[in-house]
């Protein structure tokens, strides 16, 4: 069963920790701008929300990619930018809808996520568990489950009010 990066704002505290895990795993580095996930902070709200290659099903990136250097890894499901073929044209950064390339400031191509061949660094060491590697099937029960509790929470201050 395919494996997916599951996401919740809510939980995570912007320690930055999987960012500074990923840059060291991927880049022997702790430097968290040169990981492959990055923590946005939405300043009206205090949200922190982690920035992650969703692995598309049907990748924008892979298509607009004009040297076929981004396929998808049939052992992980992870979709892979070859740098050796990659010219560094910033295509797939500039098209990916959701920020999941960003460009490598040291050779200026980009750099996703690859989920570790299957064992994600970043998920090891975000504490708050905003970052999980789940099943997909999974992943859609618990963003179910948790969009019914919302639910279920608004409907009893509705109910409270009146």
């Amino acid at each position: 069963m395919e494996k997916i990066l599951l996401v919740d704002p809510e939980k995570c505290t912007g320690c930055r920790s999987c960012e500074t895990a990923c840059s060291l795993y991927h880049e022997k580095s702790l430097n968290p701008s040169l990981g492959h996930i990055h923590i946005v902070k939405l300043e009206n709200s205090g949200l922190y929300i982690p920035i992650v290659c969703l692995q598309c099903e049907k990748p924008i990136c892979e298509d607009i990619c004009p040297v076929k250097a981004i396929k998808r890894d049939q052992k992980t499901g992870a979709v892979l930018i070859d740098t050796d073929i990659c010219v560094g044209c910033r295509l797939c950064a500039i098209y990916c809808p959701f920020a999941g390339p960003r460009i490598n400031s040291k050779n200026g191509k980009p750099r996703k996520c690859d989920l570790c061949n299957g064992d994600p660094v970043c998920v090891k060491f975000c504490e708050p568990k905003a970052i999980q590697y789940v099943d997909a099937t999974k992943a859609n029960m618990i963003k179910r489950l948790n969009a019914a509790t919302r639910l279920s929470e608004l409907v009893k201050t509705l109910l409270g009010t009146l």
